[in-house]
């Protein structure tokens, strides 16, 4: 016999309830579809270490692109996928056929969307952040373009069978990537103020001189690598039409350029009693280049294994964050009250999901 139930107990009882999940109305939905940077800004404030450690995780991914591409270009997978954007023309991925080479092109191209990721993460939190600071988001987004546009640079160089000057392009749009990542993520420790110069207008001539002879430097191991032994794959890949030998003493002449300058600039910074700052990213970069240098010595006479080449590819990277670094530490940003960016109004019955009005 069924038990029977107190009519008073179906008076007091509720059903049981998700305390702490807000409900979703329509308009919410809506609301994210329209502008869905402005809907989570509206709901979520990062910690000024949170936004940082965004840009930190950009500028590290954009490193490992690097060096993964170097990676592909080392062990021969350059035309492991060999078409774009799918591997195959059959196949969206990798197949058992293609073996190792179709391994690691193909797991290149995943660490794409993982940039991708990264830099989207550091859109929002930037987005996020309060005050609203649209000079860091700017930054963030510009980073999402150029990512785009070197995917596109990235699928032409499959297309036309690793031409070499497609290969130099992708690799410099890469070092840009990185020159805008580090700059964002310098500047989430600093303000908003108007920059204010620690140095004279001497100095800071010589370090755009450093900078300009770094981006020679960088293009000229472009051409290194064009010209050189390591062709990306293991089929009839065109080459620079230049003597490889003649190339690396240039590119060696121009490592020994930015040596001197780096010293010089420290000799400088010391004489002139200059802050701290300037003086200890200026030692950083003496210390990154004197190793990659040693690095770079060491596989030209030991016929460029592939190791020391991947190594000699991450030391650049290093030498371009450096140099960057030591260009932003000539000015401080001190701190300033940046103005609210007004909160976009939604139409939501939920008042835990509408937000401030």
């Amino acid at each position: 016999m069924p038990r029977q139930t107190d009519p008073r107990e179906r008076v007091h009882k509720r059903p049981p309830t998700m305390d702490g999940v807000p409900n979703v109305t329509r308009a919410d939905a809506a609301a994210a579809v329209r502008n869905p940077l402005a809907f989570i800004a509206a709901r979520w404030t990062p910690e000024p270490r949170t936004v940082r450690r965004a840009a930190l995780a950009a500028l590290v991914m954009a490193v490992v692109i690097v060096v993964t591409g170097g990676a592909v270009r080392l062990t021969g997978s350059g035309l492991g996928c060999p078409t774009w954007p799918k591997c195959t023309d059959d196949s969206l991925t990798t197949t058992s056929e293609m073996g190792f080479h179709g391994v690691i092109e193909f797991g290149n191209r995943l660490l794409t969307y993982v940039l991708c990721a990264a830099v989207g993460w550091a859109i929002i939190a930037a987005r996020s952040q309060k005050p609203y600071r649209r000079e860091l988001t700017r930054l963030g987004w510009l980073q999402f373009w150029v990512v785009m546009g070197n995917a596109i640079l990235g699928g032409i160089v499959v297309l036309v069978g690793l031409n070499p000057y497609t290969v130099a392009a992708h690799f410099l749009l890469s070092t840009a990537l990185i020159a805008v990542a580090t700059v964002m993520w310098q500047r989430t420790g600093e303000g908003d103020a108007a920059p204010r110069p620690l140095v004279g207008k001497a100095v800071q001539q010589l370090v755009w001189v450093l900078v300009a002879v770094s981006v020679l430097l960088i293009a000229a191991g472009t051409v290194v690598t064009g010209a050189g032994p390591h062709a990306g794959d293991s089929s009839d890949v065109p080459r620079m039409p230049l003597d490889w030998e003649t190339v690396s003493k240039l590119h060696a002449v121009l490592a020994w350029i930015v040596v001197t300058l780096t010293f010089a600039l420290w000799f400088v910074l010391k004489a002139v009693d200059a802050p701290r700052g300037p003086l200890a990213r200026t030692r950083d970069l003496f210390l990154i280049l004197l190793a990659q240098g040693v690095i770079g010595y060491v596989q030209y006479f030991t016929d460029l294994p592939e190791v020391l080449v991947g190594l000699h590819m991450f030391g650049s990277c290093l030498v371009w964050i450096g140099t960057v670094r030591v260009l932003l530490s000539l000015r401080e940003r001190p701190e300033e009250a940046a103005p609210e960016l007004p909160v976009q109004s939604y139409d939501a019955t939920s008042v835990s999901m509408a937000g401030p009005k």
